[in-house]
């Protein structure tokens, strides 16, 4: 029976499976092998034993049940797991698992191996989305909209823009996921607290030995554990990235309200809206996302807390540890993939974004207009100060813009109506937005 919705609902079946029970005890069982061969290697360990230690340290072998029962008895995780396979070990090799290690040499070491692989699946996520915004913003390049400031109409701008911010912005984060990777992926064995005395004199040799086999960097020094801010980095990192999806998500329900209408997510042709109202038509992934992003949030705040540890070390972040890095690993991925869906699902409502172009009745080219009045020699504020007059009445009296341009004796005087039409047109007054979304598709891509 499921309990938390990661378990079922949120979250991809291959991702899961990173941070199942069977998985990790697979990692800590690759990690205690790992240790027994690189005793072998500097002479403590005879080499027949840890051929067998390595052969029987599998979930093939050693099972959750059996794991679960001693722990039950014992009550200490890590001892259950060495009980386990020191009982599948043949020929005495048993004896030599754990040699010289703590829990949390074992656990901190799995727990790279174990991102290591989420975080493979998360680059490939992120690559995928930023794929997904450029697509969009190069066929958005030229579609004018209205720009918005404090929730209201401000002057043009473009969907291609849009798009292109948000690439570059997801763009950020692939380099701070690759920065992150040699700060995060780091283990250790360095024994009850840091010492490395229970390893002998080749302690160091077999940290590095250990941490080469398994594909992970040797901690520079360390306690009992391997310190907490690489893992706090890592779920602000989480938390960053589910920031950005909800702001791509939070502008696209924006954008798909009815009063604005311009954007929608899809909608499949059985979908029901409403249990009630029979016309829904909801951005139920954009809500997901933003809802579950606050999540992801949440755990890093967690994350946070868990730095700081009495002397060489103490367990209040361990039962954390066993909530948050699922629940904010499962859930970002899960997000992410989401995030891709919908930018890619985009339903554009053109007729829409021309109407709500025109709503405001040319007032959102008021900027246009004052730069056009400065460029004829009339000065800066005395320009603003005149438009901003004739906006305000065209505002009270509702009545366009241009109305009142063409019958101001100031205005005329440095402008002709051929002029103030083509000030009027909002594909004239969107600047640089077309080169900016071709300069981000080409460093980007």
């Amino acid at each position: 029976m499921s309990v938390h919705p990661i378990e079922s609902r949120y979250g991809r079946p291959e991702v899961r499976r990173i941070f199942d029970e069977e998985t990790k005890l697979d990692n800590i069982l690759k990690v205690e092998a790992a240790l027994v061969r690189a005793h072998a290697k500097v002479g403590n360990v005879p080499a027949d034993a840890a051929k067998e230690v390595s052969k029987k340290a599998s979930v093939k072998y050693v099972k959750l049940a059996r794991v679960a029962k001693i722990e039950k008895e014992i009550n200490h995780d890590v001892m259950a797991v060495v009980k386990a396979l020191t009982e599948q070990c043949s020929g005495g090799a048993g004896r030599y698992v754990h040699l010289g290690a703590t829990s949390n040499d074992v656990l901190d070491t799995a727990t790279a191996l174990q991102l290591k692989e989420y975080l493979d699946y998360l680059e490939d996520d992120v690559l995928r989305l930023k794929k997904s915004l450029l697509s969009q913003a190069k066929r958005r390049r030229n579609l004018v909209c209205v720009g918005r400031t404090h929730g209201q109409h401000a002057v043009p701008t473009t969907y291609g823009l849009k798009f292109a911010i948000w690439a570059s912005e997801v763009g950020r984060h692939l380099e701070r996921l690759r920065q992150l990777r040699p700060r995060l992926l780091v283990g250790k064995m360095s024994g009850a607290v840091g010492t490395q005395a229970a390893l002998g004199e080749c302690a160091v040799e077999i940290q590095e030995l250990v941490m080469d086999d398994l594909g992970v960097k040797s901690a520079l020094v360390s306690n009992q554990v391997v310190q907490r801010d690489r893992h706090a980095e890592f779920f602000l990192f989480l938390a960053l990235v589910s920031q950005t999806l909800y702001k791509i998500a939070l502008e696209i329900r924006n954008l798909q309200r009815t009063e604005i209408g311009e954007v929608a997510e899809g909608f499949g042709k059985n979908q029901v809206g409403s249990s009630t109202m029979p016309h829904k038509r909801n951005p139920i992934l954009a809500e997901r996302i933003c809802g579950l992003a606050r999540v992801v949030k949440a755990d890093s705040f967690v994350a946070l807390d868990n730095v700081p540890l009495w002397h060489e070390r103490d367990l209040t972040n361990s039962s954390p540890e066993r909530v948050i890095l699922p629940e904010a690993s499962i859930l970002a991925d899960y997000i992410l993939n989401l995030t891709i869906d919908l930018v890619d699902g985009l339903v554009f409502n053109e007729k829409r974004i021309q109407e709500n172009l025109n709503m405001e009745g040319g007032r959102i080219m008021a900027e246009s207009v004052m730069i056009r009045l400065t460029q004829k020699g009339l000065g800066r504020q005395d320009a603003h100060e005149l438009v901003r007059k004739l906006s305000m009445r065209s505002f009270k009296e509702g009545k366009p813009l241009k109305k009142y341009l063409v019958a101001d004796k100031s205005v005329r005087k440095l402008l002709s109506v051929k002029e103030i039409d083509e000030a009027m047109k909002p594909e004239n007054y969107v600047g640089t937005a077309r080169q900016q979304v071709d300069k981000a598709v080409k460093e980007l891509s």
